[in-house]
């Protein structure tokens, strides 16, 4: 197994104004991530695997404090550029391990055939083989969404704005860039939008500052279950 490098990550559900003042508060101050486009943003989008028996959700739902999932992941509609990760969380403690897969790849682990997996040189890979024989793992939920990322060296610090939730229902066709998918707030009152703050030790205290919003408490929100809501 690849050695974990746990790191802090807080979850906050904030409405769109909390999200626009965040916004210019931290876009004064923070850099962009250096892969965002111009204005901070980039749109993701992941494919989440799951047994039968609904193992990763469960644990999500149940709040186990050690759980652990793995998906697919491209950035911006590109399938030239695909990972495989593994995200392992402790309590608020999080760790992700990740590794480059191609598109043939990703069609085949799609496809059921599977079988590379066990001989890759990436560790990754062969975990990945031992935990879908083991569990049963299959594609389960696709979900879309747009994210706008700040960093600081100071602690590796990365605070994430998320919004435009969107979730493929039942359809696992990860590759298809036309998917149609539903927004997730479709049966909300407010646009779903979720603060990540993500540092190692600790915390820098002028970051800590420019967080600083009223009513806003920590929450435990899963894209990926909020993802099967539709279920």
């Amino acid at each position: 197994m690849l050695t974990p490098r746990y790191r802090h990550e807080i979850k906050y559900v904030i409405d769109r104004f909390q999200m626009t003042q965040l916004d210019r508060r931290l876009s004064a101050v923070l850099a962009f991530d250096s892969h965002a486009g111009a204005d901070g943003t980039y749109d993701i989008r992941s494919l989440y695997f799951d047994n039968a028996q609904d193992k990763a959700l469960k644990e999500k739902t149940e709040g186990l404090a050690r759980r652990e999932k793995f998906r697919l992941r491209y950035y911006n509609l590109d399938t030239g550029y695909i990972r495989l990760e593994k995200k392992s969380k402790i309590n608020r403690l999080t760790d992700k391990q990740s590794c480059l897969i191609t598109r043939a790849q990703c069609a085949q682990i799609l496809a059921g055939d599977i079988a590379f997996l066990a001989t890759s040189d990436e560790e990754l890979m062969r975990e990945f083989y031992a935990k879908i024989k083991l569990y049963g793992l299959a594609p389960k939920s696709v979900v879309d969404y747009t994210r706008k990322t700040f960093v600081c060296p100071v602690a590796d610090t990365r605070i994430t704005l998320d919004y435009n939730i969107h979730s493929g229902l039942r359809a696992v066709d990860f590759l298809n860039t036309d998917l149609p998918t539903v927004p997730c707030d479709a049966v909300s009152e407010e646009p779903i939008c979720i603060l990540e703050v993500k540092y190692n030790a600790f915390l820098p205290g002028h970051v800590e500052a420019l967080l600083q919003t009223p009513d806003c408490r920590s929450s435990p929100f899963s894209k990926y279950e909020i993802s099967r809501r539709f279920d």
